[in-house]
């Protein structure tokens, strides 16, 4: 499959699930408006920072809300108490894509993964851990999983150099950037957002998360081992085993084509995630400045990362050109965050939202903080079916369930985690995301292969997920 085929390919299935999505966001605004036509008004004390007080809840009468506030809710949100907040991380979101983008477009992320790749090239199965680990530590730290997929085809080509198959390199790609955004330390796509709602560091409580994200590193790793093993005794049992037959005899060389500039992109490119990757470990270690988490974040990418192409480039208008490229590809992102946000606006405004917390308290109470965090896991798992966009589904679900899990006396830290952990696994399982399409699309593998291949692995992950919570539970984390 060519380029251009790919990335006609990619933008089609994204357009339909903009607006599948946009509907679904559409219909639950319009659900929240009319709700405040049969749903009292009601409202909480709260305390100096704003959370709810337990057993405060007053109830008024019903007052449906004005047609009109619906209708321009999404649009009003950038003027609402949140707009600060909504206007940042809308920003921070189109300069990551932006230099992302750029990264990509001018071979920084290729050149980076290739040159590590050759030097391992003949240590067998130890590449493949280490390959692992770098796809998932971008996903990790960097939020980054559809740009790591573009590099599937090179890293197929690796594996089958190696005389391993398709879904090796599958594994050691699309599941590990999945699973490295899903094990997220400091992605600032899930983790960064969700910690700017709930007004907390960053870095708070990223230990556990440290401790997950080695955990799920060494399930992948000694999955994708005894796979290797089984190759080794009968390579006919790859459910790709003729495919690859054929691509070993076309790809082979496709794999080492970089650019003539390659040891200049590596050193450029290599500095720029080094300043990265200090700044995200200064944010978690310096109080004064982890405050500022996002926008300090956003600045370094933009700054740095405009330079960076600038040098490999020598072209600063090509430069700007495949920043502008990934920031408005950003863009329908940005509108789903508006909807989501539009929600609680609506709510706020109309007077419910407290009576609906009052309401889910009433039904927590009693329940247990495990109980409780199951059932957010299990909304977050429900959601992740029509709403794959993150961000998106953090403003629509954080400004409702923070409040609720904070008067249970459940961390923020702990509700970030279940939310990481139910937002991304499903990621490379559930047939209607469009991540997961295109990869097997790429490797020419069919999605019953791929579920065949991995359904044990998800269910394992699922019960080690829910250990870690209960886990985090038990020692108040």
């Amino acid at each position: 499959m060519s380029e251009k085929t790919d990335s006609k390919t990619q933008s089609n299935i994204s357009v339909r699930s903009f607006l599948m999505v946009a509907v679904i966001l559409l219909a639950i605004l319009i659900l929240c408006g009319s709700l405040s036509y049969c749903i009292p008004q009601g409202a909480f004390d709260r305390d100096a920072v704003g959370n709810i007080i337990p057993g405060t809840y007053t109830q008024g009468t019903v007052e449906g809300i004005a047609i009109w506030r619906v209708i321009t809710a999404p649009a009003r949100v950038f003027a609402s108490d949140d707009a600060l907040t909504i206007i940042m991380i809308s920003i921070f979101l189109l300069v990551m894509s932006g230099v992302f983008n750029l990264l990509e477009q001018t071979g920084g992320v290729k050149t980076f993964i290739v040159r590590i790749m050759q030097k391992l090239r003949d240590r067998g199965g130890p590449v493949v851990c280490i390959t692992v680990l770098v796809f998932m530590l971008f996903g990790s730290l960097f939020g980054m999983f559809e740009e790591l997929v573009t590099l599937l085809p090179l890293i197929i080509v690796f594996m089958l150099s190696m005389g391993f198959d398709t879904m090796t390199g599958l594994g050691a790609c699309l599941m590990a950037a999945c699973f490295g955004f899903s094990t997220a330390i400091t992605n600032p796509f899930s983790v960064g957002t969700a910690a700017q709602l709930a007004d907390i560091h960053v870095s708070s409580g990223a230990w556990l998360r440290v401790v997950f994200f080695g955990i799920v590193y060494l399930i992948l790793c000694i999955f994708l081992m005894r796979w290797l093993k089984k190759l080794k005794a009968d390579p006919k049992k790859s459910p790709t085993y003729e495919i690859d037959q054929k691509k070993r005899a076309n790809l082979i060389g496709e794999a080492d084509d970089l650019p003539d500039n390659h040891e200049q992109i590596f050193r450029v490119y290599g500095s720029f995630f080094a300043i990265q990757g200090a700044l995200l470990v200064a944010i978690a270690c310096i109080r004064q400045i982890s405050d500022f988490a996002i926008p300090l974040l956003a600045a370094s990418f933009l700054i740095s990362g405009l330079i960076s192409g600038q040098i490999v480039c020598r072209n600063f208008k090509v430069v700007l050109r495949h920043f502008l490229t990934g920031a408005a590809s950003m863009l329908p992102a940005v509108v789903m965050i508006a909807l989501a946000s539009s929600v609680k606006l609506v709510m706020v405004e109309s007077n419910i939202i407290d009576t609906v917390m009052h309401a889910v308290l009433q039904l927590l109470v009693g329940k247990g903080k495990f109980v409780t965090i199951l059932l957010i896991y299990g909304l977050i798992l429900f959601l992740q079916l029509f709403i794959g966009s993150a961000s998106a589904k953090i403003f629509l679900v954080m400004p409702i369930v923070l409040p609720i899990t904070n008067a249970l006396g459940i961390s923020p830290t702990l509700v970030i985690l279940t939310y990481c952990m139910a937002d991304g696994f499903t990621d490379v399982i559930l047939p209607t995301n469009p991540v997961l399409l295109i990869g097997l699309s790429m490797a020419n593998v069919s999605y019953w292969k791929w579920l065949k291949w991995t359904w044990k692995l998800q269910l394992l992950l699922f019960i080690v997920s829910v250990l870690v919570l209960l886990f985090g539970v038990l020692i108040g984390y």
